[in-house]
Parts: structure tokens; sequence; C-alpha cells
């Protein structure tokens, strides 16, 4: 791995927040917390997961950035939905007919993928179902910051 300094960007005072709802599989859910770590966005986990996420589950699968990750579990989305009642939320889907690039994210937004009406997605030029969960989070997250120039700032670190 190359040492020395890294290109940074100052954090967010009001972080976007990314939201899995019954996640499944754990190396998409390591994938998003990696980023979330490297973007110090919250990770919200919805609902039954698919896998634990104890300590010693968390060493086993080699997350060894997983300390640097703001982690809230909530039981179902209605009690993710009232935990914080005025947060504004994008829903995303392969199936949604809007692009995210129309999206106007702004800091606290929460984004994250469930069944509902306007829904956003990820336009794709290849004939694939869909992208993979992790590469979608990245996707939309990164259009967020720099839609709200959150990575203009930039410093070795």
């Amino acid at each position: 791995m190359p040492q020395g300094l890294k290109l940074r960007a100052h954090p967010m005072a009001s972080p976007f927040q990314v939201v899995l709802v019954e996640p499944e599989i754990p190396p998409n859910t390591g994938a998003i917390a990696r980023t979330c770590g490297a973007t110090q966005s919250p990770l919200h986990l919805i609902g039954p997961l698919g896998f634990r996420i104890d300590e010693h589950a968390v060493r086993r699968a080699g997350l060894d950035y997983w300390d640097l990750v703001e982690i809230h579990r909530h039981e179902s989305f209605e009690a993710f939905e009232e935990s914080d009642p005025q947060r504004r939320i994008h829903l995303f889907s392969a199936g949604a007919a809007r692009s995210y690039l129309d999206a106007a994210f702004e800091p606290g937004d929460a984004e994250l993928l469930h069944d509902r009406q306007n829904v956003w997605a990820i336009p794709t030029l290849g004939a694939v179902r869909s992208l993979n969960l992790s590469n979608a989070v990245s996707i939309v997250l990164y259009e967020a910051l720099r839609q709200n120039r959150a990575l203009e700032d930039t410093f070795l670190g």
C-alpha cells in the first residue's frame, strides 16, 4: 500500500446519511462502510441484517476501518423515519425513471434504497440489470458531495 500524504477534504458540518434497508450481503455493506468512513457519512442499518456486525465478526471479516464509521441501527424503516422526522430522504432504485443527476442534494440528507414513489436511478449505458449496491452508494454520495462543493478545498494530509 502506498505510504505518505493523501488528498483530503474538510468534513462537512452536516454530513450526508447513508441508509441500507435489510442489507444481506456482508461484502457490500463492508464496502459501503468504507465509503462512509472516507466521507465521514453516518451509516444507518435498518431492520434485520443478513449477517452479524459484532466486534468478532467485523474483525474476522478484516474490516479494519469499521471503527471509523458512525453506525446507527434501526429496527424498522418507520423507526428510522421517527429518529429525525425533519430529515430529507432521497430514495434510489434500479427501476426508477428519474436520474440521480437531477436530484438537488443538501447537507444532512439521507440516501437509501427503499420501495416507494419519487425514487432516483443511476442511468447505465449497457443492458446490465443494475449496479452493485456499494458502487451505487459511492456514485450518489460523491455526486452529493460535489453538488455541495465539499470536495473543492482539498489538501495533502
